[in-house]
């Protein structure tokens, strides 16, 4: 007899997860099936998993392909749980190519093509209700980025107007000058909208495509992954509920040193703060709100690039600065200064994993640790969802966030209160 043991969530049961079922039971004799326990999905990074367990396992069950069916709840289970049933086969789907070789160890390793248009690639794997179909790109080298971002059981879309036929929701990380182009062919198709960051650098365009969006009854959303980070949240809801008393400063810096890349950087989106200044400002705005005095900057320029560039910012009993930089480097870190304490973020705060309450006593400072999983985007992914599910735009990077984030942009490129070093 052949055993087959395969894993899965199993959320929001559709024909991929039946024809996998299908093809790993054709792989044998006995098939079993691991469902991942809520905990376990929670644990591993997998956020918004809709259905019950109960519901999971009824529904692969109701297949008629598992033969015996177990509950997944750890990591290493998969070993336990090959050498326990004396397994022949672990199969999985494509997507998973190459990350399971280790089990080669234990048993023989297969992995079993997706169904056409059915998809959960990369960070999207990890959210449900999402699938990820193809996309479009402008340049020649469209086989090149494919293949780079391993997208090659993906569709490549020659045009963009037959990949919104196609699709209920985009994800657009066009070269700045350019996004608003296709925020507003996507728009205009009456499809929902998660776009790179910044969202634009014109004040006037991007007032327009909300109206747009709202009339439309579509969502607008900016992919600044930051915003939906749990930590993030946590820290920011730690910090104005008063924990370190009044907050009197803020300082929030990211720089890099792009070197080669500084070229293709300034392509996409441009200098200093067209490319990184949206990280802090959303820190700052979050922290101590919109209605600020007086917002300058000054700016260190090559080749009329901001290479390095600050913020400041003045409020009536507050005050906030930013450096950003793509071609120079700082301590990348967030200083959060209050009238009992402050909080410390160290690099990369933006990716906020851990962050500290200092006192004066330091008996009384506390640490906290959260974990970033990934690269941040499927919390952006969840958080698109939900906004689409709910019919409303996300309260935690909200039109207003994204307005006064563009209104900023929109003062250093119309030159207004910039000076040049």
């Amino acid at each position: 007899m052949v055993k087959v043991i395969t894993y899965g969530t199993y959320d929001l049961f559709h024909e991929g997860h039946y024809n996998l079922l299908k093809n790993a039971k054709a792989l044998g004799d006995y098939l079993i099936v691991g469902v991942t326990s809520d905990y376990f999905d929670k644990s591993r990074g997998k956020f918004n998993v809709r259905d019950s367990l109960m519901t999971r396992i009824d529904n692969v069950r109701a297949t008629g392909f598992a033969d015996e069916i177990v509950v997944e709840e750890y990591f290493g289970q998969k070993i336990d749980d090959i050498k326990r049933f004396n397994v022949d086969i672990f199969t999985v789907g494509s997507d998973w190519e190459g990350y399971f070789d280790y089990l080669n160890e234990y048993c023989k390793v297969v992995y079993l093509p997706r169904t056409q248009g059915i998809s959960s690639t990369h960070e999207a794997k990890f959210v449900s209700g999402i699938d990820i179909i193809g996309g479009y790109t402008e340049t020649d080298a469209v086989d090149t980025i494919y293949k780079s971002h391993q997208f090659n059981d993906l569709e490549q879309f020659s045009s963009s107007k037959i990949l919104l036929d196609e699709v209920d929701a985009v994800y657009i990380n066009m070269p700045l000058s350019k996004r608003v182009t296709y925020i507003e062919k996507a728009l205009q198709a009456k499809k929902h909208v998660l776009t790179e960051f910044p969202f634009s650098s014109d004040l006037d365009e991007t007032l327009r495509l909300m109206n747009l969006a709202k009339s439309s009854n579509l969502v607008l959303m900016e992919g600044l992954k930051t915003a939906y980070s749990p930590a993030f949240s946590k820290l920011i809801a730690m910090a104005r509920s008063g924990q370190i008393g009044k907050i009197f400063n803020v300082e929030a810096n990211f720089t890099q040193v792009l070197g080669d890349d500084l070229e293709n950087q300034v392509r996409i989106a441009g200098g200093s703060i067209l490319s990184l200044a949206a990280y802090p400002l959303l820190a700052i705005f979050k922290l101590l709100g919109f209605d600020y005095n007086h917002v300058d900057f000054i700016s260190h320029k090559v080749d009329d690039v901001d290479i390095l560039s600050k913020i400041n910012f003045l409020y009536d009993d507050a005050m906030a600065s930013a450096t950003v930089a793509i071609n120079a480097k700082a301590e990348g870190d967030l200083v959060i200064s209050g009238s009992k304490g402050y909080i410390y973020v160290p690099a990369p705060w933006w990716k906020t994993e851990f962050f500290e309450l200092r006192f004066e006593d330091v008996n009384l400072n506390r640490k906290y640790f959260y974990k970033f999983e990934g690269e941040g985007l499927r919390y952006e992914i969840v958080e698109f969802l939900t906004s689409i599910r709910k019919n409303s735009e996300s309260f935690l990077m909200s039109h207003q966030d994204m307005i006064e984030e563009v209104r900023v942009l929109d003062k250093f490129v119309s030159n207004t209160d910039v000076t040049v070093i």
